[in-house]
């Protein structure tokens, strides 16, 4: 479903991604674990069009993207739930959801709406509330189902458990498992390494913007490497 294959992204003279290549295949779930400052954020930007990269490519279903703008990668079917949420706080929560179908013009926008009511029931409760006032998990809900608005094949999901109380973090990744059941690709960059492990199909890890492993998540939950750098030994 989308192929990476040797591309290069710099922030300035920081070279950031050094010829990464990564697959997703479709109704995966795949994850990228690493450190802070790995490159993580900065993969999902570049796919989602916020970044360029300098050199190779990048496929979605066969189309090229990487000179794609973000809109356009957005209807190609491809949705980002960015890290630190990035919700509009001045704004209900209605009106963020519904901003997250803005390049849709079919007739399913009330009923894709009710599926995320049905997904995230607590913003059932405040949907005219102001997102501002949100806790940090309702906040984090929000970004998901905005993203899931507009009815993406793939959806790229950056650190959503992040600052999150324990009890939300296994509501997270139990959504996050629904959403992929459900018929959605998802490529997930997470620090919680343990929860994205576990999830995942197939996973990579990512050091210093180079990625230096790839296996199934099972495979990667058990090498002692991983275990000694992200697993807590």
């Amino acid at each position: 479903m989308l192929t990476i294959s040797g591309i290069n992204v710099y922030y300035g003279a920081i070279h950031a991604l050094k010829d990464v290549g990564i697959r997703v295949e479709q109704g995966e779930v795949v994850s990228i674990i690493g450190s802070n400052g790995a490159g993580k954020s900065t993969l999902l930007r570049t796919i989602s069009g916020l970044l360029r990269t300098r050199t190779g490519t990048m496929t979605f279903k066969g189309t090229d993207i990487a000179h794609a703008a973000p809109h356009e990668i957005l209807l190609m079917g491809i949705s980002h739930s960015p890290e630190g949420r990035r919700i509009f706080t001045n704004m209900t929560v209605y009106e963020n959801l519904l901003l997250g179908a803005y390049t849709r013009k079919d007739g399913e926008i009330g009923s894709d709406m009710e599926k995320v009511m049905v997904q995230f029931p607590r913003l059932k409760e405040r949907l005219k509330q102001n997102a501002g006032t949100l806790s940090g998990g309702e906040q984090q809900m929000l970004a998901i189902g905005r993203a899931l608005m507009s009815r993406p094949q793939m959806l790229l999901l950056d650190e959503p458990s992040l600052g999150l109380a324990p009890n939300l973090v296994m509501d997270i990744f139990r959504i996050i498992d629904e959403i992929n059941k459900a018929g959605t690709t998802v490529l997930l960059v997470e620090q919680n390494a343990h929860r994205a492990l576990e999830v995942a199909n197939r996973a990579y890890v990512l050091e210093t913007g180079t990625i230096v492993l790839e296996d199934t998540g099972k495979a990667l939950l058990a090498n002692p490497k991983v275990k000694e750098a992200y697993l807590g030994g």
